[in-house]
């Protein structure tokens, strides 16, 4: 909790003080003028708290103050003209107030060591002050969400050392000067959502803007060594331009959503290092072009009117990993060709119940998941039909021609915590949750900072949802009435950005039924989140710790298997291993079927070579580590140790991490004290009625949740067990 109140005036008595830091309490007031008696200060922090009114014009006296945060308060008026003759200052961070006037012409002729400036997300207007390219040592410019306008100025291009700038969301004109190109250290651009026009030269992205018009010829006049180009959601209409092949080191094109007709140009096919293609949501005729089916890894074209039928030699590029045609009008069979294809990842659409007359279905080893359509009953014809080794899941279609089929025509793998105690107390097969449909991170529109604090309610605690280690999760109600998780990273701390990228590096990299999908993320210099699922019935902690949740037998292995599959998914469905490293009640969240979903992957690990990776650093939460952390190595064994501890502590509810849990007597050795004769007695009191009349076969289930606990968790020196080893 905070402290109420207001900053005393006597503060200024603290003379010989070097470092005034006051974060986190709830001042309501201002700051008193007093504080510039405190001449020998070197450092003023004063962030997150509730300080309104003006910033004092006597901090312009602090001739000794080197840094100085007043972010994330409610301060209003304009910035002391004073505050930039400090030549001693380094730093300057005022994110995220009310401030509002301009800033001084001349700001940087007295800030010989100014390193870093970050005001963004205030009121501040004018013109951006060209003496800002005399601040020989600034690393760091962020000016972000305020009102600036007029053009950028060239002087920046002086800045030897600079490293970031960032400009978004204000109404910056003209075109970006050259002189930025002689920014030899600038590791981080952002200029998006402004006004600019002029030629563009190299990594360009300009989506999400309103330029109304056409794509110009003059756009294949672009340098040779452009990678990027995406001019997504930008009202453009007319053709592509065929200059458009003039760009032969193109990596990837995204000028999706737009209002292009007619023909894709032939010369795309030119484009031999395309990678990636999203001309979707336009409204493209023709037929899909034969030069096209040299392109690899990512197609998008659907939502458009192509025609005629899908050249057979499409199917000869083995490497497409996404091919997305829907909403045309395409017409014809498909090739035979179409099994060629190894890396796609997709579900089974229920359009492929449409070719009645279809005889054989071979999707085998197509990485595809979800379930397996009802719609495909209507395929009266189908004599042969085969989906083996690929992530489906639920139940398969009883009619028209499945009622023929015999179990040989299907490759069934079954997780082995289904098989030990699924149909030991459940009276019903439990009905498998379908896959719900992500959305698209390519198909859905940026969402800004400003959307986010509009969702979150400027921070409000009223939306805070959770506490991690690395930053907040809010709940966020956008204005379209969407309803996401928003997980907001603290940049102060150590790691922080590693972590957000870590996370974007796993969620580009899975998608599965029971792991919390993304919707979109957020990423600027000082602000970094990820949008994410909604979890309405919270984590898994809550309905074991609180009084007024519970869940019977039945969910908890429900939740549990769902856990499972996703390890499985995570150590044997992916590219590479993904070893999660933070497995606990906390990081399992349910939906509102009470299906869980795995979260929290800032600190997993993508084993791109050896199945065991060096660590130098504790991962995870004492009590759910693996033993053979100790040893500084890592693998997707620890991810199934800490599901045993997880399960245990599911069906006792008693933590790892509780008091009696001292030196040598671990979690484990309690149970295994008392398996199995003895395991009613440590089961959870509320799970276990002595008069009831299927007490006997709970006892039966509880030896085999805790066998199997026991196994995953047993000593890595004499035996590791693995989800899909036997």
């Amino acid at each position: 909790m905070g402290v109420g109140g207001t900053i005393a005036k006597e503060i200024g008595e603290l003379y010989f003080s070097r470092s005034l830091i006051i974060r986190n309490y709830n001042f309501l007031r201002f700051i008193p003028d007093e504080i510039s008696n405190l001449s020998q200060f070197r450092e003023i922090e004063m962030q997150d708290n509730e300080l309104n009114g003006p910033i004092p014009s006597s901090l312009g006296f602090l001739e000794n103050l080197q840094k100085l945060n007043l972010s994330n308060n409610r301060l209003y008026g304009e910035v002391p003209n004073r505050m930039f003759n400090l030549s001693l200052l380094t730093v300057i961070d005022l994110k995220n107030n009310s401030l509002s006037g301009s800033l001084p012409t001349n700001i940087c002729n007295n800030l010989p060591n100014m390193e870093r400036i970050r005001i963004l997300n205030n009121h501040i207007n004018g013109n951006i002050p060209p003496s800002l390219g005399t601040c020989r040592k600034l690393r760091r410019l962020s000016l972000a969400f305020n009102r600036f306008f007029g053009s950028i100025p060239m002087e920046i291009g002086n800045l030897s050392k600079f490293q970031t700038l960032n400009l978004e969301g204000n109404t910056l004109i003209g075109t970006i000067p050259n002189e930025i190109g002689n920014l030899s250290a600038l590791e981080y651009l952002d200029l998006a959502f402004n006004s600019f026009n002029g030629t563009i030269l190299k990594k360009i992205w300009m989506g999400f803007n309103s330029f109304h018009g056409i794509l110009p010829k003059s756009f294949g006049n672009l340098s040779i060594f452009v990678e990027f180009f995406g001019a997504n959601n930008c009202g453009n209409k007319g053709i592509i331009p065929k200059e458009i092949g003039n760009m032969s080191n193109l990596i990837q094109l995204d000028i999706g959503a737009n209002e292009f007709t007619r023909a894709i140009p032939d010369t795309l096919g030119q484009l031999r290092k395309l990678q990636k293609l999203r001309l979707c949501f336009n409204k493209l005729g023709g037929s899909v072009r034969f030069n096209l089916c040299n392109l690899v890894n990512l197609y998008h074209l659907e939502d458009n009117s192509l025609t005629s039928a899908i050249p057979s030699t499409l199917w000869t590029n083995k490497d497409i990993q996404i091919l997305s045609l829907a909403y045309n009008l395409l017409n014809g069979s498909l090739a035979s060709e179409i099994g060629n294809i190894k890396s796609m990842r997709d579900h089974i659409p229920e359009s492929f119940g449409n070719p009645i007359s279809l005889q054989n279905l071979d999707l085998s080893k197509k990485n595809l998941y979800g379930v397996i359509p009802k719609s495909l009953e209507r395929l009266e014809n189908l004599e042969y039909f085969n989906v083996s080794f690929n992530e489906l899941g639920g139940e398969i279609p009883n009619g028209g021609p499945f009622k023929n089929f015999t179990s040989e025509f299907f490759v069934v793998v079954a997780l082995s915590l289904a098989i030990v105690v699924v149909y030991v107390i459940r009276r019903y097969r439990r009905s498998i949750v379908p896959l719900a449909h992500s959305t698209s991170l390519i198909t859905i529109k940026r969402i800004s900072y400003y959307d986010v604090l509009n969702a979150i309610d400027n921070f409000g605690e009223g939306n805070l949802i959770g506490k991690g280690s690395i930053g907040l999760v809010y709940k966020g109600i956008y204005s379209n009435g969407m309803i996401a998780a928003i997980k907001a990273f603290n940049l102060d701390l150590e790691g922080s950005n590693q972590c957000f990228d870590t996370e974007c590096q796993i969620f580009c990299n899975i998608r599965h039924r029971n792991l919390v999908k993304i919707i979109t993320s957020c990423s600027n210099l000082d602000f970094k989140a990820l949008v994410l699922e909604y979890m309405p019935n919270g984590n898994l902690t809550k309905w074991l710790f609180s009084s007024n949740y519970f869940l019977n037998i039945s969910q908890r292995l429900e939740i549990m298997i769902d856990v499972a599959s996703a390890l499985e998914y995570l150590h044997h469905g992916c590219q590479f291993p993904i070893v999660h490293c933070d497995l606990k009640p906390n990081n399992i969240l349910l939906d509102e079927d009470k299906a869980a979903h795995v979260g929290e992957f800032a600190i997993s690990k993508l084993l791109t070579e050896d199945q065991r990776i060096s660590i130098t650093k504790t991962l995870g939460i004492i009590g759910y580590m693996a033993p053979v952390w100790v040893s500084g190595l890592i693998s997707t064994m620890a991810d199934v140790d800490s599901y045993g501890i997880m399960m245990m502590e599911t069906f006792t509810k008693k933590k790892p991490t509780c008091d009696m849990f001292v030196g040598e007597f671990t979690m484990r050795k309690w149970v295994f004290k008392s398996f199995p004769d003895a395991i009613m007695q440590i089961v959870a009191v509320d799970l276990v009625n002595p008069i009831e009349e299927n007490i006997q076969a709970k006892e039966i289930c509880f030896k085999s949740i805790m066998g199997l606990a026991l196994e995953c968790t047993v000593n890595y020196c004499l035996r590791i067990k693995d989800l899909t080893g036997p």
